[in-house]
C-alpha cells in the first residue's frame, strides 16, 4: 500500500509595516490571522515588512512587537526582517532573468502616467520597453512580463477573485527605480521560505494578490490558501492609517480593544468578556472563533460596529 502523505500544518503570519505604531486596523489583521491559526492547531509568525526603508519609522517594528506581546499575541519562531533579505530577493530575481520573465524599463511614473490607461491598482504599463530600450535611455527598473490568461483564486471570506493582469495591471514592477525590491516579488519570496499555507490579511491586499500568485507560478513556488478580512475605514470611508491619525493600540487596556476587534469582526463577544484577563479573553476567542460570521465585504466603518 502507497504510504499516507503527512499532513501539512497550518502556518499564518502577521507582517505589518514598521511605518508607525500598531492601530485598530492593523489590528484587525492580527486579531484575525492569529485567531484563524490558532483555532486550527497552527503556528503564527511574525514578519518585519520594513523593505520600504524610505517610509519606516526608527523605533516602530520594536513598537509593534511590544504591543503584540502586551495583547498576548505571542508568535512561533523568529520574527522575518524583510531588510536583512535582500540576497533571497537577488536570488528570485535572477531566476526570472533566467526564465527570461523580466526586463528592464526605463520609464518614469509620469510618462507612463501620460500614456496609460488606469487600471485596478493605478496607471496599466503600456509596454514602452517590453521589446527594447529606447535608444539614449538607461533602465530604471525591472518588470515581469505578464500574459493574457486570467489569473484566479478562491478566497475563503471574499470568494472568487480574477484578473486579466495584461489588462488591468500590465508589466509590474519587481525591482523599483530606487534599487529596492518590490513588495510583490519579496512577499513570494518570505511566504515560501517561511512555509506559510495560510495568508489571512486585510482586503486593502486583496487586488494584489494575482500578482503574486503569477510570481508564484513562474517561480514554481507553493500558493497558500487565502482570506481577506475587511478593512477598517472611518467616516469619510478613508482606511485607518498613520496618514488618516488612526490612534495608536493602547497597551494599558488591552481586552477592552480586543472585544472591540472581535465585534468588529461579527465574533459576537459577551459584553462581560471585557472584563476578563488577557488569557481567558484569548481561550473564549479562540474557542468561539467562527470564519463564517465574516463579514464578505472589503470594508466596514468603525461606526457601524
Amino acid at each position: 500500500m502507497p504510504e499516507d502523505k503527512p499532513l501539512t500544518r497550518y502556518r499564518g503570519r502577521f507582517a505589518p509595516s514598521p511605518t508607525g505604531p500598531l492601530h485598530f486596523g492593523s489590528l484587525v489583521a492580527a486579531v484575525g490571522s492569529f485567531l484563524e491559526a490558532r483555532s486550527r492547531g497552527g503556528e503564527w509568525l511574525v514578519r518585519m515588512e520594513d523593505l520600504d526603508l524610505p517610509r519606516s519609522v526608527p523605533g516602530a517594528a520594536d513598537d509593534i512587537l511590544r504591543t503584540l506581546d502586551a495583547l498576548g499575541l505571542h508568535w512561533d519562531g523568529e520574527v522575518m526582517v524583510q531588510s536583512a533579505r535582500n540576497e533571497a530577493y537577488s536570488a528570485a530575481l535572477a531566476e526570472l532573468e533566467r526564465l527570461d520573465a523580466v526586463y528592464p524599463c526605463a520609464c518614469t511614473r509620469k510618462e507612463i502616467a501620460d500614456s496609460a490607461l488606469s487600471g485596478i491598482d493605478g496607471p496599466v504599463y503600456p509596454g514602452i520597453c517590453r521589446a527594447g530600450l529606447p535608444a539614449g535611455r538607461a533602465p530604471r527598473a525591472m518588470r515581469v512580463h505578464i500574459d493574457s490568461r486570467p489569473v484566479g483564486f478562491d478566497d475563503a471570506l471574499q470568494g472568487r477573485i480574477s484578473q486579466i493582469l495584461a489588462m488591468e495591471v500590465g508589466d509590474f514592477v519587481v525591482r523599483r527605480a530606487d534599487g529596492l525590491f518590490a513588495y510583490q516579488l519579496a512577499v513570494v519570496v518570505d511566504d515560501a521560505e517561511q512555509g506559510i499555507t495560510h495568508v489571512v490579511r486585510g482586503a486593502d491586499l486583496l487586488d494584489s494578490t494575482p500578482r503574486q500568485i503569477y510570481l508564484q507560478k513562474l517561480l514554481s513556488l507553493p500558493t497558500p490558501a487565502y482570506l481577506h478580512l475587511p478593512v477598517a475605514v472611518n467616516q469619510r470611508g478613508e482606511k485607518l492609517s498613520k496618514q488618516t491619525l488612526a490612534p495608536a493600540v493602547n497597551r494599558i487596556s488591552p481586552v477592552v480593544q480586543l472585544c472591540e476587534v472581535l465585534a468588529f469582526l461579527n465574533q459576537a463577544p459577551p459584553e462581560k468578556l471585557k472584563d476578563a484577563n488577557l488569557d481567558d479573553f484569548w481561550k473564549w476567542a479562540i474557542a468561539r472563533w467562527h470564519v463564517d460570521r465574516l463579514p464578505a465585504v472589503r470594508s466596514r466603518s468603525l461606526s457601524g460596529v
